[in-house]
């Protein structure tokens, strides 16, 4: 992922821009972008399979979706100082580079293989030495990257959970401005406390060299997106536990009691997934306490959100207070499944986006019906995340999730790139100003 720093940006604009030939506009709320619905552009040679039929998306007007790169299984992607994207393919171990080649398709090879679920990469400098950092589900390594290789191997951590049948063996890592370097841990379960004693569910930082190990924040069931905001504050992007069942007692789903009882109603929408400031010392609760929309009272409920004591491993608040917790900054819709995080505030995209934060998410089946996965922006003012609004919907149809984003990175040209594991594409996004 990329450490972005913030810039000035007008959001403001004087006209809508015309919706390109053969799409329909629709307009939204005050405030936000007309959506228009467009055609994937695939180009002579990535039309395979979901892309041999015409697929659309839905997005702001004035942008367009071109199918830039077949890469099956791609999951994280980090740009190279040369210009290179690399992405990620945890199911067949390797990383991938992909050249722009300018008009046609873009080179696409390997730059390393054989690893163990690779996911999470990062780049930085030091000493004038760039070097390419890629987390497996067990180790963390750093590579000497060539320009266009990345050599000499060097295993900085080792020993992280996540090998054999780990549950979420996939992570994330970043590299603040003084070389730290934060990793992600997820936990191996839905919600088993004994996770939190087992170095896992957690965000940890450590020394350019892999020592030096601080945990940082825990109760984290599975935080794989980590980004850096303009101010330099560290986020993760949360996806949290699954069959939550009924907190409140009293009447519920036809019982005179509905508390501690699963009812699919409810949990398709609790607990909210969530997006959160890393800070040292914090706790986000999982298992403990689940963050709930419906304790809000303003218009955006998904604000500052309040917990509630999970009936399953903490009946009646018996075993945490979770009115010790700090509320969740910024919570998205249950099963949204929230992945990549990127802040957009050094970029190059039209300036209406820059003053915010995209994030990919990915969907579950633990909806009923399978929830379809977007990408969203959220606005960043003051320090923190406003409202989620839609930026690329539309990956399913009639009840196919032909596509599931994973990550959206912006480019060096102005555009944004969005992998989806499910399709084995890279999206290349020219938003509308």
């Amino acid at each position: 992922m990329l450490l972005l720093a913030a810039v000035a940006c007008d959001s403001s604009k004087s006209a809508t821009p015309e919706a390109p030939s053969g799409t329909s506009t629709t307009t939204t709320p005050s405030g936000q972008a007309a959506r228009t619905v467009v055609t994937i552009s695939v180009p002579n040679g990535n039309a395979a399979t979901p892309l041999d039929v015409p697929r659309t998306l839905s997005v702001p007007a004035g942008t367009s979706v071109t199918a830039w790169a077949r890469v099956p299984g791609a999951r994280f992607a980090v740009w190279s100082p040369q210009g290179d994207l690399l992405v990620s393919t945890p199911d067949s171990g390797s990383v991938r580079r992909i050249h722009p080649q300018g008009i046609g398709n873009p080179a696409v090879s390997t730059v390393i293989g054989s690893l163990d679920r690779p996911h999470g990469m990062a780049f930085d400098v030091i000493d004038g030495a760039t070097y390419l950092y890629v987390i497996e589900a067990s180790q963390l390594n750093r590579y000497t990257w060539t320009g266009t290789d990345a050599t000499n191997r060097t295993v900085l951590v080792s020993g992280l959970p996540g090998s054999g049948s780990y549950a979420h063996p996939l992570k994330d890592v970043v590299v603040g401005p003084d070389h730290t370097i934060y990793l992600d841990v997820a936990s191996s379960t839905n919600a088993d406390p004994a996770d939190r004693s087992k170095g896992q569910s957690l965000i940890a930082s450590y020394r350019p060299d892999g020592t030096g190990r601080q945990v940082l924040t825990v109760g984290v069931r599975n935080g794989e997106g980590l980004a850096f905001d303009p101010t330099g504050q560290l986020w993760a992007a949360i996806n949290q536990r699954d069959r939550v069942t009924y907190p409140i007692h009293g009447p519920f789903g036809g019982r005179s009691d509905g508390y501690g009882q699963f009812f699919q109603d409810y949990g398709n929408d609790h607990p909210a997934d969530e997006v959160v400031k890393v800070t040292a010392g914090r706790d986000v609760g999982w298992p403990y306490c689940d963050p709930d929309q419906d304790l809000g009272t303003g218009a955006d409920k998904y604000a500052s959100m309040k917990f509630r004591a999970d009936p399953e491993t903490n009946p009646d608040g018996s075993a945490f207070d979770c009115s010790t917790l700090p509320p969740i900054e910024r919570g998205l819709p249950a099963h949204s499944a929230p992945l990549g995080l990127e802040f957009l505030g050094t970029s190059t995209l039209p300036a209406r986006w820059r003053d915010g934060a995209v994030v990919a998410t990915h969907g579950s089946n633990n909806h009923v019906p399978p929830l379809a996965g977007s990408v969203l922006w959220m606005p960043f003012t003051n320090g923190t995340l406003g409202a989620a609004q839609d930026l690329l919907t539309g990956f399913e149809t009639t009840g196919d999730r032909w596509g599931r984003p994973v990550d959206a990175v912006p480019g060096p040209d102005g555009a944004l790139y969005v992998t989806d594991d499910t399709a084995g594409v890279v999206y290349r996004i020219t938003l509308g100003a």
